[in-house]
């Protein structure tokens, strides 16, 4: 029976890092999902034959179940299962298409839950999975309302779900960092260059997030200032911080 490990958004920033720190991992293959077959034929080149490029289109629910129906043909013993892929949008909630509403929870809310549920039954003690939620999950942000909702809903199903697999010795971990510096993030926006205060690396993220899983925690902070933030959602009235928050943005996304 192999060790693998599942890997969602295998093909962006913080999916590259997550490659390599799996690759030093007690695992046989990377099962590596993304929708872009030459950016997953890009990871095979060069991070060498453990990379299984599986492409599939998390929203087509059809393609989704590819998932179920490897799991079932090889029966592996999953060590690691990493939902990273997710979508983002700085912008007044009313400039929100009906679709890009819809993918938005789809892909932050609806696939990392059916895909906990599709995996878990092919984990054993000591397995992992680490769910990317965000430091946008600690209290409500303007501006990026839907994207931090999502975030909120991942936050709270991770944490519940650690509690439920305890008995079983699997770990389930939010991962929750600030502004990480990768391709989802604009550096311009309206027209001005937007300030990412505490902005970290994605091989930073990773490694906290990963050490962070291994000792059991239902939650992974990155970074002093993020830690900070989560103190301050603690402390003071979510209305204070929601405007703070509001006025430091909304010139991003005013006409």
């Amino acid at each position: 029976m192999k060790n693998i490990a599942i890997l969602t958004g295998a093909t962006g920033g913080l999916g590259n890092a997550f490659v390599r720190e799996l690759l030093k991992e007690n695992v046989d293959k990377i099962w590596s999902l993304g929708r872009n077959q030459a950016k997953l034929d890009a990871l095979v080149d060069t991070y060498g034959e453990k990379i299984v490029p599986i492409k599939c289109d998390l929203t087509n629910e059809t393609e989704l179940k590819t998932v179920l129906s490897l799991l079932a043909e090889n029966k592996p013993n999953v060590r690691f299962l990493i939902n990273n892929a997710g979508l983002a949008k700085m912008e007044k909630i009313t400039r929100f298409s009906d679709e890009e509403i819809a993918k938005t929870i789809e892909i932050n809310c609806k696939v990392p839950a059916l895909l906990c549920q599709y995996v878990i039954p092919y984990m054993d003690r000591g397995a992992m999975i680490l769910n990317i939620s965000s430091a946008s999950s600690f209290q409500p942000n303007p501006y990026i309302s839907l994207y931090s909702a999502t975030k909120v809903f991942l936050r709270s199903y991770s944490r519940s779900m650690n509690y439920e697999l305890k008995e079983k010795g699997i770990t389930c971990t939010a991962v929750c960092p600030g502004w990480v510096d990768t391709e989802m993030l604009k550096p311009r926006q309206n027209g001005k260059k937007v300030k990412f205060i505490g902005m970290v690396s994605p091989e930073r993220v990773v490694k906290q997030a990963l050490k962070d899983a291994k000792k059991g925690k239902d939650m992974s902070v990155c970074s002093l200032f993020v830690k900070y933030e989560h103190l301050c959602s603690k402390i003071y009235p979510q209305k204070w911080i929601m405007r703070v928050w509001g006025k430091s943005v909304e010139k991003y996304v005013k006409e």
